[in-house]
């Protein structure tokens, strides 16, 4: 009997000496928090509930692109000659005498004629002709028109292969990327992305880009869906880029996945992010203690500037009561942000008595032999 407390003793001595040292997946929420009462710290701790909401929704958006976006408008529903585009003209004159046909020929063909870059085409007998910003058959009632002088009975035929300033170019993301000449100037970005095949059911949360002018706009493909109105019509030489969202959030600890996380959708909250990571570990999270931590710029510090105390931030979510359920429904989650989920306390004493009754099994092992 004395040997048996005595061994039993020496175990509860070395369990309570490594007790606080067990292997965990993740810290407790108090020893996470636990600097955060010295003033030396350098980080900031927010509990989140509904009361605190309006607060954060001013501060600065971390890590997100400031791209605008140009509402839709009505264009001409036919093409418009721009320079740079080539165009055919076909001229027929019965005339016996005519300057501009051969003997024996009652037609002349003046193929691939390129629109200068001040708008003009180059006519036999007339000069310079201007037809820039005319539609096919205005342009080719203007070139009659040049010709009445020196062939009266001429008749015009004019076609049309657009040049750069009357195409587009989409690229990536799509079925079949590449240069589309405009049919007319109604072509929209959702119009051209359909005759690009589609967006690619590979990209998570397609994004769109338009370059236009040295400037870049932004939007997603899924908001063109929701709002027509930013259907916006396209210009010659417009480029538009499809592709996946580069956003992310990481998630560690006790959570379903501890993994980097692409954003699914344009605004992803708190409680989306936990449906994202797989929840949280029934058996080892502390569901009061799930923290996102994030770090905003110094600029959100300025004087006069709506935002946290510090630049490293921690919110505490409580997913237990309603309030905190609610709040973490409306929290926006930023790009980069870590969502750690915190151990229960429960796990290390479960697995303290597990070692104690592993223990005392041994020592009375050991006792009865």
């Amino acid at each position: 009997m004395g040997r048996f407390l005595r061994l039993s003793a020496v175990v509860l001595g070395l369990l309570s000496l490594v007790a606080c040292t067990l292997p965990r997946g993740a810290g407790m929420q108090s020893e996470v928090l636990a600097e955060s009462d010295s003033d030396q710290v350098g980080f900031a701790v927010y509990p989140v509930t509904r009361a605190l909401l309006p607060t954060v929704r001013q501060w600065p958006l971390v890590g997100e692109e400031h791209l605008g976006w140009i509402s839709s408008s009505q264009g001409s529903r036919s093409q418009l000659i721009q320079p740079g585009d080539t165009v055919t003209i076909t001229i027929w004159d019965s005339s016996d005498n005519s300057l501009l046909t051969t003997p024996g020929s009652r037609q002349v063909v003046m193929d691939g004629v390129r629109v200068s870059p001040g708008g003009t085409v180059f006519v036999p007998y007339v000069g310079a002709v201007q037809i820039s910003g005319m539609q096919p058959d205005r342009a080719r009632v203007r070139v009659q028109e040049a010709l009445e002088p020196i062939a009266g009975s001429a008749q015009v035929q004019l076609a049309l292969t657009e040049g750069r300033a009357n195409s587009v170019d989409l690229v990536g993301g799509v079925g079949a990327p590449g240069s589309y000449p405009m049919p007319d100037r109604n072509l929209s970005v959702l119009s051209l992305i359909a005759l690009g095949g589609g967006v690619s059911n590979a990209l998570t949360n397609p994004q769109i880009r338009l370059k236009r002018g040295g400037r870049i706009y932004g939007t997603s493909i899924d908001r063109l869906y929701e709002e027509p109105q930013l259907d916006t019509l396209l210009r010659g030489g417009d480029q538009v880029i499809v592709e996946e969202d580069e956003r992310y959030f990481l998630s560690v600890g006790a959570a379903g996945a501890e993994a980097l996380h692409p954003f699914t959708k344009d605004v992803v909250t708190a409680l989306d992010a936990v449906s994202i990571i797989g929840g949280i570990n029934d058996s080892r999270a502390n569901p009061k203690g799930l923290l996102i931590l994030r770090e905003y710029p110094r600029s959100a510090l300025r004087a006069g500037v709506r935002g946290p105390r510090n630049e490293q931030v921690i919110f505490v979510l409580d997913l237990t009561t309603a309030d905190g359920l609610f709040a973490a429904r409306n929290l926006r989650i930023a790009p980069g942000d870590l969502v750690y989920a915190s151990e229960s306390s429960v796990v290390a004493t479960r697995t303290v008595f597990g070692l104690i009754g592993s223990a005392f099994g041994l020592a009375s092992t050991v006792s009865n032999n």
